[in-house]
């Protein structure tokens, strides 16, 4: 078997739940075994929600992406590198795999522009500091929070998924996969696409069949895409051995988008 490198995005609902989450460690301890190299990247939103409650800070999304106020960002930052990204580093090393606990605001590895001024403390990823990536150490999983930094070096919120296209596309990843809570993308009837363009993505986001998370999601595989990486899949990460039997037994499931239809 050729050794891919893959990078697995895993939603802020998935890591919500500790059974879930030991789920998908056993899955990505056995990419590993299989010789397969893996990076993560997580979001955490679902967390993130909860404990800007707790500081009385209301949660507002403007086009799927989180408003993030300078009193929010501290927040989020403390949510995503000492809860969320401590949690998954401690479940995968509980597997035996050896971990480098990262945030992307760590040696410039997401450097950002402010996405726009209504948006507060949101980073548009504008570089990615691939020689650092490249040169940590083999054999270690890169579990990356999705925080990046600016110029004047603020702490900027990113959105998990468009983190992951960006870093995905730095690296030239052999597969990018998106976790999610539902089985893949759906049309307006609710029924599941089992394959999808990038022109047919784009018509999502035309005739708004997609909002929210998932209008976020499809932006971000439709610019993976456009910048060369060949198949994205988005899976359920709530079904157990999604990514055994995605990676490991070439299983068709969830919704796989490529620049053309095979």
């Amino acid at each position: 078997m050729n050794s891919k490198l893959i990078l697995i995005k895993a939603g802020g609902s998935i890591l919500q739940d500790e059974t879930l989450i030991s789920s998908l460690c056993m899955d990505i301890k056995a990419i590993a075994s299989a010789g397969h190299r893996v990076i993560v990247v997580h979001g955490g939103g679902k967390a993130i929600n909860e404990a800007l409650a707790v500081y009385g800070i209301k949660s507002e999304f403007i086009e799927g992406l989180r408003v993030t106020s300078s009193e929010a960002i501290k927040v989020i930052e403390m949510v995503l590198c000492g809860q969320v990204n401590q949690l998954l580093v401690r479940k995968l090393n509980q597997t035996g795999l050896s971990t480098i606990s990262l945030s992307g605001a760590q040696n410039q590895m997401l450097f950002c522009d402010l996405y726009s001024q209504q948006h507060g403390y949101v980073g548009e990823v504008k570089s990615v500091n691939t020689t650092f990536l490249k040169n940590l150490s083999e054999g270690a999983i890169p579990v990356i929070a999705t925080l990046g930094i600016d110029k004047e070096g603020h702490a900027l919120n990113i959105n998990a998924d468009m983190a992951a296209c960006h870093i995905a596309n730095a690296l030239d990843v052999d597969q990018l996969i998106y976790l999610t809570d539902q089985d893949g993308i759906y049309n307006k009837q609710g029924q599941l696409f089992a394959q999808l363009s990038k022109a047919h993505l784009q018509l999502l986001i035309n005739q708004a069949v997609v909002s929210g998370g998932m209008l976020v999601k499809v932006k971000a595989i439709i610019a993976s895409l456009k910048a060369g990486l060949d198949r994205i899949l988005v899976l359920n990460g709530q079904q157990k051995r999604v990514l055994i039997d995605t990676v490991l037994y070439q299983k068709q499931l969830g919704t796989l988008c490529e620049c053309t239809p095979s």
